[in-house]
């Protein structure tokens, strides 16, 4: 089984997930590229799994189920194209394997992690929840709903995959090293970032460099309330004074 990143727009992955001549993909926002990676490798799509709602991980569905009709689409209640609804609790399978499927609100309220089980590990396909060095923006979810997300994120095994669906590395970086300048380890993935994609990415990595994991360390606690302009109480006020920090955020 092979796990392959498709570039699509600006900066989004959609992630591939291939074998004996079957693939599955992960938020397609357009179909080209990924008809075209799927004619190049000679693949039958099987699935598609949809993290959430947004046009830049959905707007290819309709086109790839023209091409493969019998392909079966997986989302939640708010994914209208979707074949089968899934939620917390619900699994998939694919090629032997099984994805188990989260609720990982914040970036929007709906959305979901797909957690592939394989012989060689955990993958976790976290769409728009965490980046490496970041995590997405609050919209319809909230700050509370991410927080908590990543926090369940972070008590799985430190050598999880994670595969997230937009390259930000290097710009997320630039804000955690404004946040810890003394954090050797983000300056080393920082002056990395540059080689694409960065992607996946280890959860052990990710709580060395990365500011929204790392909320209950004093240095990050007393930079977030720099900028609140108060002492912090908890993990939670921590991540959302650094979430409406890091929207924001520019260095000149």
């Amino acid at each position: 089984m092979n796990i392959v990143p498709v570039k699509a727009f600006s900066d989004n992955y959609i992630w591939m997930i291939e074998a004996d001549g079957a693939a599955v993909c992960i938020d397609p926002g357009e179909a080209a590229p990924v008809l075209a990676f799927l004619e190049a490798g000679r693949l039958k799509l099987d699935q598609i799994w949809i993290t959430h709602h947004h046009d830049d991980h959905t707007g290819g569905i309709a086109a790839l189920k023209q091409a493969f009709p019998e392909c079966r689409v997986y989302g939640n209640t708010d994914i209208a194209s979707a074949d089968e609804t899934v939620g917390e609790g619900s699994s998939v399978r694919f090629n032997g394997s099984t994805a188990s499927v989260w609720h990982t609100p914040g970036h929007t309220d709906g959305h979901l992690s797909y957690l592939l089980q394989t012989p060689g590990g955990l993958h976790v396909f976290c769409g728009d929840t965490l980046f490496s060095g970041g995590c997405g923006r609050v919209f319809t979810g909230t700050a509370a709903q991410l927080y908590g997300s990543l926090m369940r994120f972070g008590g799985l095994p430190d050598d999880t995959l994670f595969y997230p669906a937009h390259e930000y590395t290097a710009s997320n970086l630039r804000f955690a090293a404004f946040i810890e300048p003394d954090n050797a380890d983000i300056q080393t993935a920082l002056s990395q970032a540059a080689e694409t994609p960065t992607l996946p990415v280890t959860l052990a990595h990710e709580k060395r460099i990365n500011p929204f994991l790392r909320c209950g360390l004093k240095q990050v606690a007393e930079r977030a309330a720099e900028y609140a302009g108060q002492d912090l109480s908890g993990g939670e006020a921590v991540f959302t004074a650094l979430r409406e920090w890091k929207n924001g955020f520019q260095i000149y």
